[in-house]
């Protein structure tokens, strides 16, 4: 393939137009040029927009991505950075187990009702105290104490009864 066009990457990479100007205006990609009227790209694009999706999908922020780039377009990926992101992935995967597993007790407890199971209680109270909160910035984001260096209590486990 020689230069696409900003059409023929959105159709390769499945990134719509909108989201490539976008990125080119954040500096995560970079058109060549010009033909037609179109933006036109260097074929490495491709690959740069699937690091892109890769990071996204790690929960790394768009600015966080741009840093993974050097000046010349190429990766320069931290390996702390990936080690840090890995953690923080871990710790949400510990609260979202931990929110499951609550949910599952809580609906095949049996008994009479949630407020007479003494689980579903212990974990009421946990949530009165924010132990059980959502990781701050949603699923995918950063939490302020993970950026900040700190961490976050893990959510209490619900125990059998």
């Amino acid at each position: 393939m020689d230069h696409p066009d900003i059409a023929e990457v959105a159709r390769r990479s499945g990134v719509p137009a909108s989201t490539l100007r976008f990125y080119e205006e954040k500096g995560l990609i970079a058109s060549t040029g010009r033909r037609a009227g179109r933006r036109v790209f260097d074929p490495g694009v491709l690959q740069r927009l699937a690091l892109i999706a890769m990071g996204r999908a790690a929960g790394f922020s768009l600015d966080e991505i741009a840093l993974m780039f050097a000046p010349d377009g190429r990766p320069r990926i931290d390996r702390e950075t990936l080690r840090a992101k890995a953690d923080e992935l871990d710790e949400t995967i510990r609260h979202l187990t931990a929110m499951r597993d609550g949910l599952r007790h809580a609906a095949d407890c049996p008994a009479p009702s949630h407020m007479e199971c003494p689980t579903f209680r212990r974990l009421l109270r946990a949530a009165e105290s924010g132990a059980m909160s959502a990781p701050e910035g949603g699923l995918s984001g950063r939490s302020a104490p993970a950026a900040a260096g700190g961490r976050r209590a893990p959510a209490p486990r619900p125990a059998d009864g």
